[in-house]
């Protein structure tokens, strides 16, 4: 082999290589073609001007295998509220992740926590992803606490402000695949 069919036959394959890279990361969001079905991830604090400290993290995925079943999500959210040495905390695991471009609805049942009331009770949480101007809203403010559990994936609307110098919330979108006719 010559010396210019060998550098056409490496072209060759590096377009090849970058073609097959490339349709990889069209399948999806440019995150790659495996990716999974919808996730929400990222820790941040609430703005609270009275120096409240509100803290929420989260782990939540959805496989791809279970891209039609939000509620075999997985992973886990904590949430805790402090001021002046006093509050508490909750971690829930995660039971149901639906996401819509660049909103996310978690729930799950609280399995660790400080705070008797929270104690085995689902809550909820709902996330808007706006880069370092994220916005949160929590079941709880406006759950009735005769009624019981909040059902999974439903919660109150993302109504608080996270402050952008304490993190940022992550929402993967999810890709709902629909069979075709």
């Amino acid at each position: 082999m010559n010396r210019r069919t060998r550098i056409a036959a490496v072209a060759a394959a590096l377009l090849i290589t970058a073609g097959a890279a490339g349709s990889a990361t069209a399948a999806g969001d440019g995150r790659g073609a495996h990716r999974e079905a919808a996730a929400l991830t990222g820790t941040a604090k609430l703005y609270r001007p009275a120096g409240d400290d509100i803290t929420f993290s989260f782990d939540a995925h959805l496989a791809a295998k279970d891209n039609r079943n939000p509620e075999a999500a997985t992973g886990t959210f904590r949430f805790s509220h402090y001021k002046d040495g006093r509050g508490g905390y909750a971690v829930a695991a995660v039971d149901c992740l639906a996401t819509g471009g660049a909103v996310a609805v978690v729930t799950g049942r609280v399995v660790e926590t400080d705070v008797k009331e929270f104690e085995g009770v689902r809550v909820g949480v709902s996330v808007h992803d706006l880069g370092k101007r994220d916005r949160l809203g929590y079941s709880w403010l406006t759950q009735d606490p005769e009624a019981g559990d909040v059902p999974k994936c439903q919660t109150a609307p993302p109504f608080e402000k996270v402050r952008s110098d304490t993190g940022d919330f992550d929402v993967l979108p999810w890709l709902l695949d629909y069979p075709t006719e």
